[in-house]
């Protein structure tokens, strides 16, 4: 490699990259003068390459603590991808620059290179100090100081590349441009991706961040890389059609790339599949040619054997990632399983591998300590890839197949095995300058080096026992781990999880993961053998959260507003759990199990549903279905609830206002829901299904909450528009509050109870309407409300106070989404038995609200039609006349969960007309009535 800036263009062996010889035999020279020639004057080099070994330490020392701090796995990841591949990236390839294009340059630049790594690496420390606790604004300039150093480089390349003479490989330099001006914006995805983006956003910006900066950045430079450095490590010819071969396959993964990211940002999932698939393609494309460098020169050093592994990895790692894309929907999209395939897999193989090979070639020093340099780094060479492989695999295998302990032996294994290059690597250098030392030494005295015995005979690789050595060491630490769980391993379709005996008992808990980044409650005990099963709502209005727990079970991330539950196994031990966004840990989102020996985890927490009236979840039973209730039969002794709707009381006025004043008695009691089925119900003045409450726009509502139950109950009224804080806030048994609300806007409007689990405490009766009128509101003949409602039912195998069968509600069910039973007015198919009345020529209006929690509805009534409807404070209909004065009628109401309106019919002939949810599943699950119309 010539020193000049502009070299004439001359015939290299590929082989000679990174050698220099180091001083022409029986010329005179100080000791000084020959070490400074020996060293190749590569100060710059060593400053650039101190970033690595320094991220190396580093990274040692948070996988060996990495239990005690926050977010260490992105952590770790990280300091891979940027701190060990990124400054390696950035040092190499301007290496392999100036060695393809025979182009050297003058030491003067050196110092814009070290500045620009010295700022990267000062950006990356910077991102990770705004990531791990959670300081966007600092994320965000870190992040933008990478991208605009890797870019730098990038441009200094493209100088260098128009500055020098046309050379064979130059195609390869562009590719090293490409990816450097890619990183920028896979690092603008990862800080778009540290804002906090909804679980649809973030999967697709994950995807796209991942295709950028592994796919592209790093599989750029090492696919172009490998083109001259692969049969250079091996030491033999390249392959004839290498260069095209190699430059096909890079167009390729380009083209794999730009579809991918579409995909992923556009949402189109078989898109995102093809372009990982294609990317594939390109891969195996590079690993054939590859393998027919191969058949020349069997790869017999650690280098070639980690590379060759490495590149293995990336490619099983890019098809398990076009697998997970095709068969998980962007919301539910976990790329985890990739992670260690790209980092450990592919990037540490790869870059120890071409280390191995780089640092004893640029040390230089002459052939001799070249081969003394490789001898420490090719130490239990197969043995170790080996090693680092097979504990790769026993750790990307399901948790549940392995059991965390074989994860946690092999993985430290595996780490040990990898980090053994650093001690191997000082042993390489001491190895090397012993040697130079040695020559110089001999030169200055005028003799002549003393014969290298290994080049003449070279000592024979022990790969086999080597290998054997490695498997063993493998099989121990997979035994050991094995001894310390062994019912933790199951194969796939067994059901054995746990150590323990089972109950047959599930625990059900119920959470909110909250704006001040806590998991409420953060503990939960539960009996040893139970399975424990955590539903999550987050009620942190601004960004997403999730529940991981240390078995490797997990909600996925959930969205604001929104509810996830998770089977977390059965309970043989204390178990930790925690949200593992990025940040969330660390301030303090962490969920605590606690195994007990009693019989229930009722005292775990006031927020769930563990108290004696309302064993929700511990039964053994599944959920009910409609089928196991007789709906075909009327109850005896059955008084159905007026659906009647009194008029508005006006008596009280204040100001020149309406008051209505209530007070509501939360009680928990036994309440008949459908023929000889009875529930342990939460109640607002003793009914399932609280009162229904009427005003006009201007009206003011007070009402008074009284708790007289066991546990926390609140208040959440839709007619109001106030601070939801002060009055909507959980008061413990005991306690009243006073919720003054003006009634603002017309309509048929919901309140319940928002305790947590909230889907529960409305499932068990705590809901109810509130009416307010239209300004127009025309008078009718009949005026009847209607809420519908859905619950979900597990018999408690106990007897209510009545005689009925006893059930509670099951979350289960609720999270499972197929209701038990769906009502009107707090009681399954209750007007079948006790119709609403009428008479030829009235007029009806029913006003209809969908309470849910989960269930909406399609109201329709048979043999009559609308001449009025109603919906969310807007008429679509009145009068038979829509809002042009088009005559028409309608047929259903469809309202979704929490919405209200009315509708309105005149009736026609006598007969008996059934009301019902034209949803006929729901419908069929007591959702429906008769309204007799008599002469």
């Amino acid at each position: 490699m010539p020193d000049s800036p502009n070299p004439q263009r001359r015939s290299v062996s590929i082989g000679s990259i990174g050698h220099k010889p180091v001083h022409a035999p029986g010329q005179p020279v100080s000791d000084k003068q020959a070490r400074d020639k020996a060293t190749g004057r590569a100060t710059w080099h060593r400053k650039a390459s101190k970033p690595v070994s320094v991220w190396m330490m580093a990274l040692f020392v948070v996988l060996m603590t990495h239990r005690w701090i926050p977010e260490s796995l992105w952590l770790m990841v990280h300091m891979i991808t940027l701190g060990l591949i990124t400054n390696s990236i950035l040092v190499w390839s301007q290496h392999f620059t100036e060695a393809l294009l025979k182009n050297r340059l003058p030491d003067s630049a050196r110092g814009e290179q070290i500045r620009r790594i010295y700022l990267l690496n000062a950006s990356i420390v910077t991102m990770m100090v705004g990531v791990i606790f959670n300081l966007f604004p600092v994320t965000l300039v870190g992040s933008t100081g990478v991208g605009l150093m890797v870019a730098w480089h990038g441009y200094s390349l493209l100088k260098q590349v128009k500055q020098a003479l046309p050379a064979r490989f130059q195609s390869t330099i562009h590719f090293y441009i490409a990816a450097s001006w890619l990183l920028p914006i896979g690092a603008a995805f990862g800080a778009t991706l540290a804002a906090g983006l909804s679980s649809q956003w973030h999967s697709r910006f994950l995807l796209a961040h991942e295709a950028v900066n592994v796919l592209g950045f790093v599989g750029f430079t090492v696919v172009g890389t490998l083109m001259t450095l692969w049969p250079t490590m091996l030491r033999t010819k390249m392959m004839p059609d290498a260069v095209g071969t190699s430059q096909r396959a890079l167009y390729i993964m380009s083209a794999g790339i730009a579809v991918t990211v579409l995909g992923a940002l556009a949402g189109w999932r078989f898109v995102a599949v093809t372009g990982l698939v294609l990317y594939a393609l390109a891969l195996c494309l590079v690993a054939y040619l590859m393998i027919r460098t191969c058949v020349t020169k069997k790869p017999t050093e650690f280098a070639t054997m980690s590379v060759a592994a490495g590149f293995a990895w990336f490619i099983i790692g890019v098809l398990t990632a076009a697998t997970l894309v095709a068969t998980h929907d962007f919301p539910s999209l976990n790329l985890r399983t990739a992670t260690p395939m790209y980092t450990v897999g592919f990037l540490v193989q790869v870059l120890l591998g071409a280390m191995s090979y780089l640092l004893p070639a640029r040390m230089g020093g002459g052939p001799a300590a070249v081969r003394a340099a490789n001898k420490e780094f090719n130490r239990f060479a197969a043995g170790r890839v080996l090693m680092v492989n097979l504990c790769l695999l026993l750790f990307v295998l399901p948790a549940n197949w392995t059991g965390s302990w074989i994860r946690t032996t092999t993985s430290l294994l595996g780490a040990f095995t990898l980090f053994a290059f650093v001690p191997l690597m000082l042993r390489g250098v001491k190895a090397s300058v012993a040697k130079r030392k040695e020559m110089i030494l001999a030169r200055s005295r005028g003799e002549a080096p003393k014969p290298d015995p290994e080049a003449l005979t070279p000592a024979p690789a022990c790969h086999r026992r080597n290998m054997a050595i490695g498997a063993a060491a493998v099989a121990l630490v997979t035994l050991l781990g094995f001894i310390a769980d062994p019912a933790a391993v199951r194969l796939p379709g067994s059901t054995q999880a746990s150590s323990v005996q089972a109950t047959g008992e599930t625990t059900t808990v119920q959470i909110e993961a909250t704006s001040d980044m806590r998991f409420t409650p953060d503990t939960v005990e539960v009996p040893v053998g139970n399975r424990l099963m955590v539903e999550v709502k987050n009620t942190d209005t601004g960004t997403v959260h999730d529940l991981a727990f240390e078995n490797g079970t997990e909600t996925g991330r959930i969205d604001p507003g929104q509810t996830a539950s998770v089977d977390v196994g059965i309970i043989d031990g204390n178990l930790e759990g925690w949200c593992s966004i990025v940040g969330h840990k660390a301030m303090g989102m962490n969920f605590h199990v606690i195994a007990t020996d009693g019989d229930s985890a009722d005292s775990a927490s006031s927020g769930s549903m563990n108290h004696d009236a309302m064993r929700h979840g511990t039964a053994d039973s599944a959920t009910m279905k409609s089928s196991d209730i007789d709906l075909a039969t009327a109850p005896e002794g059955f008084e159905a609830r007026d659906a009647s709707l009194a008029p508005i009381d006006e008596s009280e006025i204040e100001d020149g206002a309406t008051i209505h004043r209530e007070t509501f008695n939360v009680e928990e009691l036994q309440q008949e829901i459908a023929p000889g089925t009875s529930i342990n119900a939460m109640t607002y003045n003793g009914k399932y299904m609280g009162p229904t409450l009427r005003g006009k726009v201007g009206d003011i509502f007070e009402i008074t909450l009284v708790n007289k139950g066991t546990m926390g109950h609140s208040l959440d009224f839709h007619a109001g528009m106030v601070s939801p804080d002060p009055v909507m806030k959980t008061i413990a048994p005991g306690e009243s509050l006073t919720y003054r609300f003006e009634a603002r806007g017309a309509g048929m409007w919901l309140y319940h109870c928002s305790s947590m689990p909230m889907s529960s405490h409305m499932a068990a009766g705590m809901f109810g309407a509130v009416i307010i009128e239209p300004e127009d509101l025309q008078p009718v003949d009949r005026e009847y409300v209607l809420v519908q409602n859905d619950t979900y039912l597990t018999d408690t195998g106990e007897k209510a106070d009545n005689g009925n069968m006893l059930a509670d509600v099951s979350p289960e069910g609720i999270s499972a989404g197929t209701p038990t039973l769906t009502m009107f007015n707090g009681y399954a198919n209750q007007y079948i038995y006790q119709p609403l009345q009428a008479k030829v020529g009235d007029r009806v209006r029913m006003w209809v609200l969908a309470a849910g929690p989960s269930k909406g509805t399609s109201f329709h009534v048979v043999g009559s039609q609308f001449d009025t409807v109603y919906k969310e404070g807007a008429y679509s209909l009145k009068n038979g006349q829509d809002a042009f004065g088009t005559a028409g009628h309608a047929q259903a109401l469809d309202l979704s969960a929490a919405q209200g309106g009315f509708v309105e019919m005149e009736m026609l002939e006598p007969g008996n007309y059934a009301f019902i949810n034209h949803d006929f599943a729901e419908g069929e699950r007591g959702a429906k009535g008769i309204l007799h119309v008599s002469e």
